[in-house]
């Protein structure tokens, strides 16, 4: 069992900072592989690659950090990881097309280590979703101010090397809340070994799987979302506000389960996800301006926040061990190396010019997918165990 920590008010902002550092490459992949694109005059089959190589380095970097966590001072971790990260953006702005995939890999690696840093400090908090609430709303605060100067203000006119180098200031700003972490883990949480870890229920595999599949058609379209607005002809200023706004939405959304927590069942959560991604990917697909642009994309983000969010709930009720939930980071990750490399592809099925409706019939199928197998095989499984639970409760 893990031994829960009263950490201050301190050490909960500085872990939101830093993890922070983490979650900014992911959030900003679209404007960031947008403006590569448009600098580097790379198709869209290298643009998907390249991200979905940046998140094979965010894969390694999940499953290294239980031990990478373990072994380091977290201060000396956060200083070093921001100093790398900001170096490799760094370098990335002005070294050639043929060194950019070893680049975003690294920094892919530095972003899953500052995210996991993150949820392990604030996991160990007795208040859970006060801590993971404070955490999600500084980083996407963070996230929404920088969606919006990015192209408002500086691809517009620097390109990628502008929004590169302004990432790696912000991010060496945001290693400053190094000074605030703990030096080391202070919970008396037993070492368990990965080979233990990976001892979860078949069901629970399941349940990972499917997030997988769910993350890799909503993450592909996250990627390409920048280039569809783009081939709309949309302003940068408008392309900051879908971007800033979407991220707020995405933040309320998930804040807004909080307050609403179990109350709906195990099936009717999914049929409300399947329905709002479903609004907002239609409104997508005869989108022509900048209304309607918006309006499919910030729909859509909340259907699949919504998402993310119960599939976590259902795969950690479906491993009362808590190991389960430990693999969800290594999931989004494996989600994000696939999502836009075959979203590229994808898109660039057209002869001519960019083709994002084969892109878009990938994100609802996958969503489909997702909540026909959490609706059916996974709720019954968690039904009859609750049941079974119920039972053991009244003989004892």
């Amino acid at each position: 069992m893990t031994k829960t920590v009263q950490y201050s008010i301190t050490v909960m902002l500085a872990a939101s900072f830093a993890s922070t550092i983490g979650g900014l490459p992911f959030n900003a992949l679209p404007i960031l592989l947008g403006s590569l694109a448009d600098d580097f005059g790379i198709s869209a089959q290298q643009t998907g690659l390249l991200g979905s190589i940046c998140f094979s380095g965010y894969f390694a970097g999940t499953l290294s950090s239980v031990l990478i966590l373990n072994l380091l001072c977290w201060r000396k971790m956060t200083g070093l990881i921001a100093i790398v990260a900001a170096s490799t953006l760094l370098l990335s702005a002005i070294a050639p097309v043929e060194w950019q995939q070893p680049l975003w890999a690294l920094l892919g690696f530095c972003a899953a280590l500052m995210t996991c840093l993150g949820l392990r400090i604030m996991g160990d908090m007795h208040n859970k979703e006060r801590a993971l609430g404070l955490r999600q709303g500084i980083e996407l605060g963070v996230t929404a101010l920088v969606l919006f100067i990015i192209p408002a203000y500086v691809t517009t006119v620097y390109g990628y090397k502008g929004a590169a180098i302004l990432l790696a200031v912000i991010i060496l700003i945001l290693s400053l809340s190094a000074f605030g972490l703990p030096s080391k883990n202070n919970t008396t949480e037993s070492k368990i070994p990965l080979s233990q870890q990976l001892k979860i229920p078949a069901t629970a595999w399941a349940a990972l799987f499917t997030f997988f599949v769910f993350g890799a058609g909503n993450i592909g379209l996250w990627a390409f979302l920048e280039r569809m607005g783009t081939t709309l002809e949309l302003l940068p200023t408008e392309l900051g506000t879908v971007f800033a706004v979407l991220k707020l939405l995405g933040g309320g959304s998930a804040l807004l389960l909080a307050v609403v927590g179990d109350r709906l069942g195990l099936r009717l959560p999914y049929i409300v996800v399947l329905a709002v991604i479903t609004v907002g990917l239609a409104i997508l697909w005869y989108a022509n301006d900048f209304i309607s642009f918006a309006l499919g994309a910030w729909i859509w983000e909340v259907g699949f926040t919504w998402g993310c969010v119960y599939q976590t709930a259902t795969i950690a009720r479906l491993d009362p061990q808590g190991r389960a939930i430990m693999l969800i980071p290594a999931a989004f990750g494996l989600s994000s190396m696939a999502g836009p490399g075959i979203a590229g592809m994808l898109v660039g099925m057209g002869a001519q010019q960019a083709n994002y409706a084969p892109l878009l019939s990938f994100a609802f199928a996958t969503s489909v997918f997702a909540v026909v197998i959490c609706t059916t095989v996974l709720a019954v499984n968690i039904a009859r165990a609750k049941q079974n639970l119920d039972i053991v409760t009244s003989r004892s």
